[in-house]
């Protein structure tokens, strides 16, 4: 058995990556290692001879149609995207060309083997997310897989457009596919760009700490690690076709959030002049098309799985701090 994993250097991929390095099956992990790659763990992972690596872009057909041409993957799941809304505000063609084109070239690359033994004996994951779903009200009930899609960034507008092209292929050529959308995830290995992490470091090296807008904009989180568990799940059990929702079951304002990292610092790293870490907290301009708030409906991988997450937000959210300190994990992550 062969698990092929598009962007299994980045945060949820590499995170998988560990999560099946126990199986007896072969790991084919497929990135072109940008700036938010894992690039030490992935050196790890090929020099103890755990994986087999590929250093190429999603958007090459011949290499991507050539490795699934060579190892005939059981499961094939895609992580690889540009992820952060931000960039995609100041500079979208990447998220153009990774999100959008880098899915079509793989879904091309499958449908081109539909004549084939191989076309019976794979599934393939597209990893997407829940703000293809727009921004929700404060009294609005979670997203479902029903739920109409409304993107509000360039970012979550490309992953939306990949999300349809997935489902072309399954409804136009009945390629094996399946789609799961997520909250936001949090735990080791993610970037210092994003909010938790991005906060850690603020702390750890006392500096101010940009919060957009009010801060009361609200975000369900999910621990990567219970992601990755149901998305095992999903790829090996789920429904071909099938849109599989993912949250956490814990929506945060973001300001709170903070407040709580600054808490956990507070207690174990307590600063010398006594002040408190969330006085570090700045308040900066709110970004364009920022989305108030978002909920994801857990009842269909529930039902159909038996899943749930594993442990509380509060133990996940130290696991997660702890893990930063020890681990030294900063930008520079070559």
């Amino acid at each position: 058995m062969t698990y092929l994993i598009f962007g299994g250097a980045g945060f949820i991929g590499i995170n998988f990556v560990k999560l099946i390095l126990s199986l007896n099956v072969k790991i084919v992990v497929f990135d072109k290692l940008t700036e938010v790659s894992n690039k030490k763990e992935i050196n790890n992972l090929v020099y103890q001879n755990k994986i087999i690596f590929i250093n190429e872009d999603i958007c090459n057909y011949e290499k991507v149609f050539f490795c699934i041409k060579k190892f005939e993957p059981t499961y094939i799941i895609n992580f690889a995207a540009e992820t952060h809304v931000d960039n995609s505000i100041k500079n979208p063609d990447s998220f153009i060309s990774t999100n959008i084109v880098g899915t079509y070239t793989i879904l091309k690359a499958l449908q081109s083997f539909k004549n084939s033994k191989y076309w019976n004996n794979f599934r393939y994951l597209n990893i997407s997310t829940d703000e293809v779903y727009g921004s929700l009200g404060k009294n609005d009930p979670p997203f479902t897989e029903g739920s109409k899609m409304c993107p509000n960034s360039p970012y979550s507008a490309s992953k939306a457009s990949a999300d349809h092209l997935v489902r072309s292929y399954f409804k136009t050529f009945g390629l094996p596919v399946l789609t799961s959308n997520c909250s936001n995830n949090f735990g080791p290995f993610q970037h210092v760009e994003k909010l938790i992490p991005l906060t850690i470091d603020k702390c750890l090296n006392l500096q101010k700490i940009p919060i957009y807008g009010n801060g009361k904009n609200v975000r369900d989180w999910i621990f990567v690690r219970d992601h990755c568990n149901v998305l095992k799940l999903i790829l090996e059990n789920g429904k071909l076709g099938e849109v599989y929702n993912i949250g956490g079951g814990q929506e945060l304002k973001n300001i709170d959030l903070v407040k709580m990292i600054c808490e956990y610092f507070d207690k174990s790293i307590p600063q010398k002049s006594g002040k408190k870490y969330s006085d570090l907290i700045s308040f900066v301009d709110d970004r364009p098309g920022h989305d108030q708030r978002y909920a994801v409906n857990n009842k269909k991988i529930t039902s159909h799985f038996g899943w749930n997450p594993s442990t509380s937000f509060k133990d996940n959210l130290e696991t997660t701090i702890k893990w930063y300190i020890e681990n030294n994990f900063s930008k520079k992550n070559d």
